[in-house]
């Protein structure tokens, strides 16, 4: 880090601010930065409390000195592309988006176009900056191929808020899936820990005492059952990384057509009709694929209005592909 281009930033601890983490203290005065970034720059050292170098976790206590050394902040943020938006709910301080299968939610390696942070930066004059230039109104993410619902943030309150009750589990969530084989239960709770996977860099894993491991729950309850196939309901309570895709995969049931944790990513309706009845001769069906990206979908969000307080309760209906699966199946079951 280049020293003559950082700026100190000093502040004392108020009354009011007594219990924050240090890295939502500074997001809250120094508004041309983003709270990941402002992360990294306690991760790597930038910040001390009383002359104590400090983690992003540290809660501060009322009449602390907080000092922080500030880079330049990024200015790079997406390009604004004409992709039409399916828009659930929005008013002048948040807007709940339908996303589709396929859309990345912010720009990565390898994906700088076609984003969901692109067509954001099109269709909205204002959008809140808490998550960085590349993440404008991000409060969570969806994978690339979970379709669904997902809040957008207009300001940094309403970020900042929404975040709030992210963390503290007090947002419903609720995904719908197709898995491969037969769940024991009707319902159960899945708890265990993730963390990163030990060999491959885009996965996750179960893993018990590792520096990245953090809990993880998921309650699911199944919908229907077919031979060979499950819909079930999910309802994780906390929010890890695939938290869905690796407790769904440690059951032995990978999410259908989840090509990360279960091999494939593609299905024909041939393959579902003979798997489903299995009487069926080989020619049945058809090579026409029904399904080419993982079958789970956000379907239901719920939550307090930061501003208004009111409860917003947001729905997605079951998108065409993964309906198509389902009346696949059934009209197959129908054949046994």
């Amino acid at each position: 880090m280049d020293e003559s281009s950082t700026t100190l930033f000093r502040h004392e601890v108020t009354l009011d601010e007594q219990g924050q983490r240090v890295d939502a203290l500074l997001a809250a005065h120094l508004n041309s930065y983003s709270r990941v970034f402002l992360r990294k720059v306690v991760q790597n050292g930038g910040a001390s409390v009383e002359g104590e170098k400090v983690k992003p976790s540290f809660h501060v206590r009322a009449g602390q000195i907080v000092v922080v050394d500030l880079p330049p902040p990024p200015t790079d943020g997406p390009r604004p592309e004409a992709i039409p938006l399916t828009i659930l709910y929005e008013d002048e301080h948040l807007i709940a988006i339908d996303k589709p299968p396929a859309m990345v939610v912010h720009p990565a390696k390898g994906h700088w176009s076609g984003t969901l942070t692109s067509a954001l930066a099109y269709h909205f004059n204002q959008l809140s900056d808490v998550g960085g230039p590349t993440r404008p109104g991000v409060v969570h993410r969806l994978d690339r191929d979970t379709s669904g619902v997902i809040v957008i943030a207009k300001t940094n309150v309403v970020h900042l808020a929404l975040a709030a009750q992210f963390e503290s589990r007090t947002i419903e969530k609720e995904y719908f899936a197709i898995v491969i084989g037969k769940i024991d239960f009707d319902r159960d709770v899945i708890r265990q820990p993730i963390g990163q996977h030990p060999y491959q860099r885009d996965k996750m894993a179960i893993r018990h005492d590792h520096s990245s491991t953090r809990d993880a729950e998921t309650m699911y309850e199944v919908v229907e059952r077919f031979d060979g196939f499950t819909a079930v309901r999910l309802v994780p309570k906390t929010g890890r990384t695939h938290q869905i895709r690796v407790h769904l995969a440690h059951l032995r049931c990978p999410v259908l057509c989840d090509r990360l944790y279960g091999g494939h990513s593609q299905v024909t309706r041939g393959e579902l009709m003979r798997r489903q009845a299995r009487g069926l001769p080989p020619e049945a069906g058809s090579d026409c694929v029904v399904l080419n990206r993982q079958a789970l979908h956000s379907r239901h969000l719920a939550f307090k209005h930061p501003i208004t307080h009111a409860r917003v309760v947001l729905d997605s209906p079951i998108p065409p592909d993964i309906q198509s699966v389902i009346d696949i199946l059934r009209e197959a079951r129908k054949r046994e």
